[in-house]
């Protein structure tokens, strides 16, 4: 069977969506998306920091910084 055969032998579909489901798959796409980047971010970050040579630790101990309390008399 030919396409133009496959095309003429076709019968025009009628159906309604639903403006609901139209909300549905654009959240559903919205989370995909959403989902991807943030996994993107998480593992650029990782893999910047491979490089890097830097340890979670080392970063860590940098950014906090201990300070001495003195009590008053």
């Amino acid at each position: 069977m030919s396409m133009e055969q496959l095309f003429l032998l076709t019968m025009p579909g009628v159906a309604y969506i639903d403006p609901s489901a139209v909300t549905y798959v654009i959240q559903a796409v919205a989370g995909v998306v959403i989902a991807l980047g943030a996994a993107f971010t998480i593992f650029r970050h990782k893999i910047f920091a491979f490089f890097k040579g830097k340890k979670k630790t080392e970063e860590t101990e940098e950014a906090i910084e201990f300070k001495k309390v003195e009590e008053e008399k």
